[in-house]
């Protein structure tokens, strides 16, 4: 694969592979606690907003005097909901639309920017190989800084989860 072009250097040696524990969290998502754990692995992931050409295009083809613009995507579903896309690799935006740039971002980045976008939900991976909706619950409380964490089990063994968020300073 060829290296992602970004100017941030968080992600300089990054050729756009996703991360297998990611996937295997979302592959697991349909399991008791999965939903929780899939969130929880997508943010200490580096995760691929795509962007695409929109705006040079007219009826009779593209306009030379206007320039196409970059922008986010989003998709609808029947009953109306927006949700901004994301992938876990080059793969699988790939699969959806070669013609896209993979723009790295983390979790709390895109989740910000979905309500931006005029969504309301996230969508990771929407051409497989596992689809996951971050639904608006999470949506927001990552967009406000915070992060899912797993904790130490109760003393009867059950799992825990809750919101992180770094202090400022």
């Amino acid at each position: 694969m060829s290296r992602l072009h970004q100017p941030d250097q968080r992600w300089a040696d990054d050729h756009g592979e996703a991360d297998p524990q990611v996937r295997a969290a979302l592959a697991a998502q349909a399991a008791p606690l999965g939903y929780l754990r899939a969130i929880v692995a997508l943010g200490g992931a580096r995760l691929l907003m795509p962007i695409v050409a929109t705006g040079d295009d007219h009826a009779d083809g593209p306009d030379p005097d206007r320039q196409a613009e970059m922008a986010a995507v989003t998709m609808t579903n029947a009953a109306g909901q927006s949700a901004l896309l994301a992938f876990t690799g080059l793969d699988a935006l790939q699969a959806w639309d070669r013609s896209a740039r993979p723009v790295p971002c983390t979790l709390d980045e895109l989740a910000a920017t979905v309500g931006e976008a005029g969504a309301t939900v996230l969508l990771v991976d929407v051409a497989g190989p596992q689809a996951c909706v971050v639904g608006a619950d999470v949506v927001e409380q990552l967009a406000q800084g915070r992060r899912l964490v797993e904790l130490e089990p109760e003393a009867d063994g059950a799992p825990q989860f809750g919101w992180m968020q770094q202090r400022p300073g």
